[in-house]
């Protein structure tokens, strides 16, 4: 268990570079990001996180260092997914280049304070009731269901909230905030199960949250022409999620003290075979829509 002052001292670093963000995101509003600078933010958060998780083992252990690679790959990789969200709902919703980026920041703090109430919950949760780990674990195998049906072709459609909104005066700057804090609500319902699934330390819990969505704001525009390709992002999301549930089940059983269904063991899965799992689906799922796209976005025949 993680120090008051450990507690104190990375929530104060944390904040501090969130602050710098959006004190840069304020000064640039009226500018649009380029893919340069894009590119090295981007590339200063995944190095940051990096970094974080190679020091890990001097204050939490190197089990910890494990459960937040682990959560962190596979929250950011949730990140990405939920980019394309983001996407369709500013560009249907017109917000102005120069102003895209002002929203997607104030939007992923709104969600780091929605997580921030979430996370302890979900620990208090799992302290109090390990057979809340069969709710969680039936909820990410749903949820991995309904994304493997997902259809690429969707498109989001306004909604008589946003319809309604506009009716009322607010500003498209308002309207975009307001959706985004809403889609990111929904998305929090996903991962804060997801990442309970490796890791019951709310430290490693809330770290891996919040380096997964540091620098989520360059990465939508890192990205931006990039995502039509990654098709098959949902499926291997899917097959992420669907992997942490049953592994949430598996745990649960053991919580209650079953560990045979007639003449089968329920398993352990080490948290190594659950990283190596991650990584290998990221890795498979990238190289295969790549290679099955041209650049624009089509399929290859």
């Amino acid at each position: 268990m993680e120090s008051t002052t450990t507690w104190l001292i990375t929530i104060g670093v944390l904040a501090f570079v969130i602050i710098l963000d959006l004190t840069i995101a304020v000064l640039r509003r009226n500018k649009q990001t380029t893919i340069l600078e894009a590119a090295f933010w981007t590339t200063f958060y995944i190095g940051t996180a990096v970094m974080f998780g190679a020091f890990l083992p001097h204050w939490t252990g190197e089990n910890g260092q494990k459960e937040f690679f682990a959560g962190w790959l596979t929250e950011y990789a949730l990140s990405v997914d939920n980019i394309f969200v983001f996407i369709i709902l500013l560009t249907h919703l017109k917000v102005q280049k120069e102003r895209q980026q002002l929203v997607l920041l104030l939007g992923i703090m709104l969600t780091i304070a929605i997580r921030g109430m979430l996370i302890p919950l979900g620990a208090a949760l799992i302290s109090r009731f390990s057979s809340v780990f069969f709710v969680f674990g039936a909820f990410l195998i749903y949820t991995a269901y309904t994304l493997a049906k997902e259809k690429e072709e969707d498109e989001y459609k306004e909604g008589r909230v946003v319809a309604s909104l506009k009716a009322r005066g607010l500003s498209i700057f308002s309207i975009a905030l307001i959706a985004l804090g809403l889609t990111n609500l929904v998305f929090s319902l996903d991962s804060i199960p997801a990442i309970f699934g490796l890791t019951k330390d709310p430290y490693i819990v809330t770290t891996a949250n919040i380096f997964a969505l540091m620098g989520l704001r360059q990465l939508y525009f890192l990205l931006k022409g990039l995502l039509s390709r990654l098709i098959f992002l949902s499926k291997g999301l899917s097959f992420i999620l669907a992997f942490i549930g049953i592994k949430m089940i598996m745990e649960a059983f053991h919580g209650v003290g079953v560990r045979h269904i007639g003449a089968v063991e329920i398993p352990e899965v080490s948290l190594e075979l659950s990283l190596g799992i991650i990584v290998a689906t990221l890795v498979i799922t990238t190289v295969a829509s790549l290679t099955a796209t041209r650049k624009d976005g089509s399929a290859i025949v």
